[in-house]
């Protein structure tokens, strides 16, 4: 068996990550992870400079981990933490405009307590959904390597694992994401269609494990970033739908939102 690896060394999670046997000692690792030099001396950088706006805060600066329940039968897969997002809230999609633009989709279809996402702490409950990414540490420009991308991809894996029980759906948020996922859930024993499933928003595909025969959905759709909202790639109508679809996949019961 392989010895401990350091937080700082390259192969700290595919050393650790399959070792953990709860989502919640998972993200515990994952928020030590320094396996990545460019992207820890990014993510400190900006915790040091700020944004005018933030100067009161103190940036979480770490690995940001996936955010909701153990137990979710739909799973929602986006790219990395933002910058001054994640990076500084320690969560998920939360104190940027995607997390902005997510979070009141998720509400308006019953699957949030609230429709938005400020910090942790902040009382914002998931239900059945939990929220993951490819890449755990905020890249520059948004723009992780493929490398440092393939360094954060046993998280990924261990955590679809550990999720692997009850889940049933998960929607892709952006290409990024589906062209990390794809190779995670072929490792994993799915069985994928050949060729592989195109993205495109509202694409989806029906994936098997060939043991178990149980199936999994996955749901593509555009990545609710700042760009995509402001060109109105991506509406929130559309956002809603793609989501809407993911959760009538997974048969889940969507909690009117308060006021509706």
């Amino acid at each position: 068996m392989r010895g401990r690896a350091r937080p700082e060394a390259a192969d700290f999670p595919a050393v650790t990550a399959p070792r953990l046997d709860t989502v919640g000692g998972l993200d515990a690792a994952v928020a030590d992870c320094r396996a990545c030099p460019r992207l820890v001396a990014w993510r400190e950088q900006v915790a040091r400079a700020k944004r005018r706006a933030f100067q009161d805060w103190e940036y979480w600066a770490r690995p940001v981990p996936g955010f909701g329940p153990a137990d979710a039968p739909l799973a929602i897969v986006g790219l990395a933490p933002a910058a001054h997002g994640g990076n500084r809230t320690g969560r998920i999609f939360t104190g940027d405009p995607s997390g902005d633009a997510l979070y009141a989709a998720l509400y308006d279809l019953g699957l949030a307590s609230r429709p938005t996402a400020t910090r942790r702490g902040d009382g914002l409950e998931l239900y059945g959904v939990r929220i993951t990414v490819p890449v755990h540490c905020a890249p520059p420009d948004n723009r992780p390597s493929s490398a440092e991308r393939d360094t954060c991809r046993p998280w990924l894996a261990r955590e679809l694992e550990l999720l692997r029980p009850t889940l049933r759906v998960i929607v892709v948020l952006g290409a990024f994401a589906w062209q990390a996922l794809l190779p995670v859930l072929a490792d994993a024993g799915w069985q994928l269609p050949r060729p592989r499933p195109a993205f495109g928003h509202g694409a989806e595909a029906l994936i098997s494990d060939a043991v178990s025969g149980r199936e999994l959905h996955l749901v593509a759709g555009y990545h609710p970033s700042r760009r995509n909202m402001f060109t109105r790639t991506l509406t929130p109508a559309m956002l809603r739908e793609v989501l809407r679809r993911g959760a009538d996949l997974a048969e889940l019961p969507r909690r009117p939102a308060a006021g509706r």
